[in-house]
């Protein structure tokens, strides 16, 4: 009896460690990815549209994936590199600078554009299937994230994700601040979002 309750109780010790080096895995992962892109860049194997919409989606990922295991025994991103010996100096550069390499300090830089494109639409999705789901919480993220393809004048006028987008504002709009959207809203504008996300980076490699 006592042996099985012990067995029980080790297994749920396990489960944080497994679920650390789980997440250590998964920061390892995207740091090598962020490397590999980074010399695709340089060698000319990636357009420099493409090049920053995936720059801009690791950086997001590498600040939540970092978020997970900051503190288990790891407080910077150079202490995790040195405890798994992780050569990735391109990728250290990127995550220090918090940008992708084509990204210049000018607002108007079409790549900041896109950059701030492909990090907004993350951010709404992520907001969503978090279970924020309040108008207030939301609506800010969405604007700005219309605001920035209006900014693009390389998006064509009848871009769908554009249309997306203000079909979500407009709802948004009619609601109060404290508002919520309701669980088959949220399906659905996740699922647009997602449409309008996949169709911006189909626009990158035409």
């Amino acid at each position: 009896m006592f042996a099985t309750g012990g067995g029980a109780a080790s297994q749920w010790a396990e489960q944080p460690r497994k679920a650390g080096y789980d997440n250590m895995a998964e920061l390892f992962a995207v740091v090598k990815t962020m490397q590999a892109l980074e010399k695709a860049y340089i060698k000319d194997c990636v357009n420099p549209n493409e090049y920053t919409a995936a720059c801009s989606r690791l950086l997001v990922q590498y600040k939540a994936a970092f978020k997970q295991v900051q503190g288990l025994e790891i407080n910077s991103i150079d202490d995790f590199c040195r405890r798994f010996r992780l050569d990735c100096p391109l990728a250290m550069e990127r995550i220090k600078e918090d940008r992708p390499i084509t990204i210049k300090d000018d607002k108007g830089n079409l790549n900041r554009c896109i950059a701030d494109i492909v990090s907004l639409f993350i951010t709404v999705m992520d907001k969503l299937r978090l279970e924020i789901r309040a108008m207030d919480e939301i609506q800010p993220d969405l604007r700005e994230l219309m605001e920035t393809m209006n900014r693009m004048s390389h998006l064509p006028p009848d871009f769908e994700g554009r249309q997306k987008v203000s079909q979500w504002l407009q709802t948004l709009s009619g609601m109060s601040a404290s508002d919520e959207l309701d669980d088959s809203q949220v399906r659905q504008m996740l699922f647009d979002l997602e449409s309008a996300y996949n169709a911006f980076n189909r626009f990158l490699h035409s």
